[in-house]
């Protein structure tokens, strides 16, 4: 008998419909779900996110969603931390772990032994870089990190500044490159037996999906959600207003975009970020890949990954 704590890990694009699924699934396994999405994390980000809404949970437990302000800091390790002692918590109330999510590095950090050097936020440092990069574009910021640590821009995109900083930041407080740190990063975290599912789809039909879910996000009242947020004197610059669906909404509302620009930029970084996503997962030959074009329905989907769990994780029936 395994002494392993027994894991799902159901990931995949934005807009594929893992919180549907992970519901049903949920309430098939005895599971209760801990959220792998970074910026649901934040309160009063709720349209922006696709935060599930109360009535959808259907009884369902779900854990860190809504845990910090948009203002306060938040690392991967953070991440690791809550996440794990999560993940002890159910299992030891007898009911099925579940992380679910399309933030790549929150489920590495479960599912990988990874590494994370403990160093303080440097306020002054990564405003220094951020006025930088404001200045010159991310590109330049980038070019920088190469020079020091070309390990880590193998697994950063020039278009995520907050982490390009943190790794010049890491570089600036130790002397040693951040990827020093994740020299573990592909090996397996053996406290967990896992099942790890992925859902994809012909992605003409994701694209679609994604414009629509935009157009909802709009009716739903993703304008005034942000200037709420504004509202409430929480800057534009802070790192979680820079996620997707607030920096285009935050540049219509500034007079820098039309409205149909903004819309027209959200879908169209909506479904790059989902290619990424994509492109990120496929690196883990552990997933088992669910593509909704091989079922005739939902249901089937259902019934299939429920099968696989079980017999991923040898549990009984």
């Amino acid at each position: 008998m395994s002494s392993k704590i027994p894991l799902v890990v159901l990931v995949g694009p934005t807009g594929i419909g893992k919180t549907e699924i992970s519901i049903k699934l949920a309430k098939k396994l005895n599971g209760e779900i801990i959220s792998a999405d970074s910026a649901q994390i934040y309160r009063y980000m709720n349209i922006g996110t696709a935060k599930i809404k109360e009535k959808e949970k259907e009884g369902i437990p779900h854990y860190l969603i809504d845990i910090v302000n948009p203002d306060e800091e938040f690392t991967v390790a953070d991440y690791k931390e809550m996440a794990t002692k999560c993940i002890e918590d159910i299992y030891s109330r007898g009911k099925l772990p579940m992380v679910v999510g399309g933030t790549g590095l929150y489920v590495n950090s479960l599912v990988y032994d990874l590494n994370f050097i403990d160093v303080a936020p440097n306020n002054d440092f990564r405003e220094k870089y951020n006025k930088l990069a404001d200045k010159y574009g991310n590109e330049y910021i980038y070019n920088k990190l190469q020079e020091i640590d070309p390990d880590s821009t193998n697994r950063i995109s020039i278009s995520d500044r907050k982490r390009i900083i943190r790794a010049l930041e890491v570089y600036n407080e130790t002397g040693k490159p951040m990827s020093k740190y994740y020299k573990n990063f592909r090996k397996y975290n053996e406290n967990y037996d896992i099942a790890m599912v992925g859902l994809t789809m012909n992605r003409k039909r994701l694209y679609q999906r994604i414009n629509i879910r935009v157009d909802k996000m709009i009716e739903e009242g993703l304008i005034e959600e942000v200037k709420n947020i504004l509202d409430m004197n929480y800057s534009e610059n802070l790192n979680s207003l820079k996620a997707l669906g607030y920096k285009e909404i935050i540049s219509y509302l500034n007079g820098k975009k039309t409205f149909d620009e903004s819309i027209s930029l959200l879908k169209r970084n909506t479904r790059r970020f989902a290619k990424r996503q994509l492109t990120w997962f496929r690196r883990d030959n552990r997933i088992k890949w669910i593509d909704y074009d091989d079922f005739n329905d939902k249901e089937e989907v259902i019934k299939y990954i429920i099968k696989y769990i079980k017999y991923t994780l040898n549990l009984m029936d």
